[in-house]
């Protein structure tokens, strides 16, 4: 019965997970077509175009790995505190894989956020 109850509470987390992501990733509707189309101007007005959606691509992909990060950590915390001694054992061992996980997507997004910063600034400096 108790078995029975952790998966019925794990399905409705996953459920409700999916539910609130899912006007998220409706929104962002990018049509490649359309940003070549818009790339008009002269070459420093394109690259400005450019970096702005470099910015908004990294900025989609930060906000996503932050949300996705933090549920996570509440469902392996959730699971910590409910389980088992020799279940809190496993989830300790999960979790050296999540901050792995964790530390990657937020130092990729700032590294390439720096990146883009100074690629910009290397175009302006005429």
């Amino acid at each position: 019965m108790k078995k029975a109850t952790k998966i019925l509470g794990i399905m409705l987390v996953a459920m409700m997970l999916v539910m609130v992501m899912m006007p998220m990733c409706a929104a962002v509707d990018v049509n490649p077509g359309e940003i070549a189309n818009s790339l008009k101007g002269t070459a420093s007005d394109a690259q400005e175009q450019v970096v702005n959606i470099g910015n908004q691509i990294i900025g989609i992909i930060t906000t996503v790995g932050v949300v996705v990060s933090v549920i996570i950590l509440l469902v392996l915390g959730i699971k910590y505190m409910m389980g088992s001694a020799s279940e809190k054992a496993e989830y300790k061992k999960t979790m050296i894989p999540y901050l792995v996980g964790a530390v990657l997507i937020f130092g990729a997004s700032a590294i390439t956020t720096v990146v883009v910063q100074l690629a910009s600034l290397g175009g302006t400096g005429e």
